[in-house]
C-alpha cells in the first residue's frame, strides 16, 4: 500500500469519526506497522499546514484527530453562529489542575486537597469533556477514578500529558488553584482556549 493510499484511509477515517482515533486502532484495521501509520499522519499534518488548508491533524497523546484550524476560527464561529464555549471558573481550575497532575484520583481525594466539597464541579468538568470516569479504586466503597480526557488536551494546546510544566520542588505544598495557572503561564499562553477565571 503507497504512503500516499495510507494518508487518504486515514483522512477518511477522520473525517468520517469526528472523534480522536487511536494510531493503534488504524494500524490494525489497515494491517501496517504504528509507525507507518504516525509517519502517513505526520506527512498529513505538514500537508495540511503548508498548503493553509482550513482544517488540521493533531496528536492527542496515541491518538489523532481532524479539527477546524484555529486562525479560521472567528469565521467559523460566525458562519455557524455557534456560541463561545462557557467559561470556568476558578474552583474548576483548581480541580481540574488536582486531576492533571495528580491523575487518576477519586473525588475525595480532590476534596482532601481542596478541603471543601467538588461534586458539583467534578460533574461540570464532566459534562464539559475535560476529564472522565476510568475505573473504581479497590478499597471499600470502590469509589470512581477520575483522569484528563482528549478534549483536555486539546484545550490547553499540548498533545500529551508529559507536555504539562513540572512542579517545582515541594510540589505538595503548591496551592491547587495555582497548579494550571501557573502551566497556563509555562506554556506561553494567558489561558488556554475557551477557559477562563470569568464565570462559576
Amino acid at each position: 500500500m503507497e504512503i500516499r493510499d495510507i494518508e487518504s484511509i486515514i483522512e477518511g477515517i477522520l473525517f468520517a469519526s469526528g472523534e480522536p482515533v487511536g494510531i493503534g486502532r488504524i494500524a490494525t484495521c489497515l494491517g501496517i506497522d504504528e509507525t507507518i501509520v504516525s509517519d502517513a499522519a505526520v506527512k498529513l499534518r505538514d500537508r495540511y499546514v503548508f498548503e493553509r488548508r482550513g482544517i488540521r491533524l493533531v496528536f492527542l497523546d496515541k491518538a489523532i484527530q481532524l479539527c477546524s484550524a484555529p486562525e479560521y476560527a472567528d469565521y467559523i464561529r460566525l458562519t455557524l453562529e455557534t456560541r463561545k464555549q462557557p467559561q470556568l471558573s476558578q474552583q474548576a481550575l483548581e480541580v481540574l489542575g488536582i486531576i492533571a497532575y495528580f491523575q487518576p484520583v477519586t473525588k475525595l481525594y480532590v476534596e482532601q486537597v481542596r478541603g471543601v466539597d467538588s461534586s458539583y464541579t467534578v460533574g461540570l468538568l464532566q459534562e464539559r469533556g475535560l476529564i472522565e470516569t476510568c475505573g473504581r479504586l479497590a478499597v471499600p466503597g470502590r469509589p470512581l477514578l477520575f483522569r484528563t480526557t482528549p478534549s483536555f488536551l486539546r484545550t490547553f494546546g499540548i498533545t500529551s500529558l508529559d507536555e504539562l510544566p513540572e512542579l517545582p520542588d515541594g510540589e505538595n505544598s503548591v496551592s491547587p488553584e495555582n497548579l494550571m495557572i501557573s502551566g497556563f503561564q509555562a506554556l506561553g499562553a494567558s489561558e488556554p482556549k475557551g477557559v477562563s477565571e470569568a464565570q462559576p
